[in-house]
C-alpha cells in the first residue's frame, strides 16, 4: 500500500492533482506550471446552455484537459478508466493501491464528508488523489485542503459514482510511464500558443476575448431586458462562477501569472516577467468587478456599481487581455534565442 504522497495544497483541484502526481514520480512541478503547461486558461459564455436555469460561464478549459495536455506535452503515460459497476470500480482502486500506485479520481464534491456542509454543492468534476487504504477507509490527498484526509469506503464510492452533469462514472487515472529527462521549454511554448489562439483567434463570438466582450454587452442589457430581480440573479451567477467554482476569473489569472513568472526562468527571457505582472493586474481588475457586483446583488451602497459600470470593467478586462495575449503570442513565436533579455 502506498505509504506516502507529496501532498501540497493548491488553488485548483485538477492542476494541483497533476502537479502532485508528477512530483511523486520525480518530476517536481508547481501547480502554476501544471496549469500553464496544460493550457488551463480559457473563457466562454454560453447563454443557450443552462446550469440550474442560468447561463453557463467558464473561466477555464474543460475538466480533464489540463492533465491530458500536460501528459502529452511531457511524454508521460497516463491510463484513464471509467466503470459501469461501482463494485468493480472500487475493486480496481484497491488493486492499484495494493501495488503502491497513487490513483487520481474524479468525484462529486457534494458526497465528500470531509467538506463542511456549507461548502458542498453538486459539482461532479472534483479531482483528488487516493494514495492508501487502512481497513475500510482511504487516505486522500485533496489538493484544495491543507492536510491529507481520511474518507470511508461508502462515502468515496458514492462520490466516485455520483449522478448528474459531468457524472464521473468512477473515473480513475494514474501514471504508467513516469517522466524521464524532460525538457519543459517546448511544452511551455506550445501551451502558451494554444491559450493565445483560443483567447484571440477562435472566430466564435462567445469564446475568448470576444466572449468577454459579449458578456459585457449582456451585463449592460440585463436590467432593461430582464427586469432588476432577474438581472441580479444573472449577475450573481457570473460572480459565483468567477469566485466560487474552482478559482474563477481572477484566481485563474493569478495562477497563470505565476506560470509566466516561472516561464521567464525556464525560457531565460525576462520579458515574461512584465507579462506576468500585467496578468496579475488583470486578475485584480476581475476581482474589482466581483466586489462591485456583489455590492450590487446585496444592494449595498459604495462605488459605481450600476450595471453599465460593471460592464465597463469587464470590457476593460477584455481589452487588456487581448493586448497581452497578442504580445505573448508574438514573444513565444520568436523562438528561444530571439530578443533574449
Amino acid at each position: 500500500m502506498t505509504s506516502s504522497f507529496p501532498h501540497r495544497q493548491s488553488a485548483h483541484c485538477e492542476s494541483g492533482v497533476t502537479a502532485n502526481l508528477l512530483t511523486h514520480y520525480g518530476l517536481p512541478l508547481s501547480e502554476a506550471m501544471a496549469f500553464g503547461m496544460g493550457s488551463g486558461l480559457f473563457f466562454a459564455y454560453f447563454p443557450f446552455v443552462r446550469i440550474n436555469h442560468l447561463p453557463l460561464i467558464t473561466f477555464r478549459s474543460a475538466p480533464g484537459g489540463i492533465l491530458r495536455r500536460v501528459a502529452k506535452r511531457l511524454g508521460v503515460g497516463f491510463t484513464y478508466r471509467t466503470f459501469r459497476s461501482a463494485r468493480r470500480g472500487m475493486a480496481e482502486l484497491d488493486r492499484l493501491l495494493a501495488d503502491g500506485i497513487p490513483v487520481g479520481a474524479q468525484t462529486g464534491v457534494y458526497w465528500l464528508p470531509y467538506f463542511p456542509p456549507a461548502l458542498r454543492f453538486h459539482f461532479n468534476a472534483h479531482n483528488l488523489v487516493v494514495y492508501g487504504k487502512e481497513g475500510d477507509s482511504y487516505r486522500i490527498s485533496d489538493p484544495v485542503l491543507g492536510e491529507p484526509v481520511v474518507c470511508g469506503a461508502a462515502d468515496l464510492e458514492r462520490a466516485r459514482f455520483a449522478r448528474g452533469a459531468l457524472a464521473p462514472k468512477g473515473k480513475l487515472f494514474y501514471l504508467t510511464d513516469p517522466p524521464k529527462g524532460v525538457d519543459p521549454a517546448p511544452a511551455i511554448r506550445e501551451a502558451i500558443r494554444e491559450v493565445c489562439h483560443r483567447m484571440t483567434k477562435v472566430p466564435f463570438p462567445l469564446i475568448g476575448v470576444r466572449g468577454i466582450r459579449y458578456l459585457a454587452d449582456r451585463i449592460a442589457s440585463w436590467p432593461p431586458r430582464l427586469g432588476r430581480r432577474k438581472a441580479l440573479l444573472y449577475l450573481g451567477n457570473v460572480i459565483r462562477m468567477q469566485e466560487e467554482i474552482g478559482t474563477g476569473g481572477g484566481g485563474f489569472r493569478f495562477i497563470y501569472a505565476a506560470f509566466l513568472q516561472e516561464a521567464a526562468t525556464v525560457l531565460e527571457d525576462r520579458r515574461f516577467l512584465d507579462l506576468s505582472g500585467r496578468m496579475t493586474a488583470i486578475g485584480d481588475r476581475w476581482r474589482d468587478f466581483a466586489v462591485a457586483g456583489a455590492r450590487q446583488c446585496k444592494e449595498r451602497p459604495g462605488g459605481n456599481d450600476d450595471f453599465a459600470s460593471l460592464a465597463r470593467i469587464v470590457r476593460e478586462c477584455a481589452d487588456r487581455e487581448n493586448e497581452l495575449y497578442r504580445e505573448l503570442d508574438t514573444l513565444v513565436a520568436g523562438g528561444r534565442n530571439a530578443g533574449r533579455r
